[in-house]
């Protein structure tokens, strides 16, 4: 089963971590995404850029873009993992581990219902 795991932090606290503080939190989140690979349990994940930079599409029809995200929530979804798990309790796990690299962020997980791997992308393209 697929699970993704979706990470949230405020996104102020992140941007003023220095390059060296950012540097030895994604050494430690690494470790634990080289663990998930080695497993076979770790897709696709994604670092998202600031939420200044998002816009929104909603309304009817062909919608309208808006600035921003507007989720109602503290903190802003930064990131993503998508794992392959037997079951909720063995994604948790997985996240715990996250969250013990990166103990100020707060992960969500979900069952993904419907998951298309599509063509990979190119690094670092835009």
């Amino acid at each position: 089963m697929y699970y993704a795991i979706l990470a949230y932090h405020l996104e102020g606290v992140v941007e003023s971590w220095t390059a060296e503080e950012d540097a030895a939190l994604m050494t430690d989140l690494l470790a634990v995404n080289d663990r998930l690979v080695k497993a076979k349990h770790l897709g696709p994940a994604a670092r998202l850029g600031p939420t200044n930079g998002a816009v929104t599409l909603r309304g009817p029809g062909a919608g309208v873009v808006i600035d921003g995200p507007f989720a109602e929530t503290k903190e802003q979804l930064l990131g993503l993992y998508v794992v392959d798990f037997p079951d909720i309790e063995a994604a948790i796990a997985a996240a715990r581990d996250l969250r013990r690299a990166n103990p100020s962020a707060v992960y969500e997980i979900r069952p993904i219902s419907l998951y298309l791997p599509g063509a990979p992308l190119e690094q670092g393209g835009e």
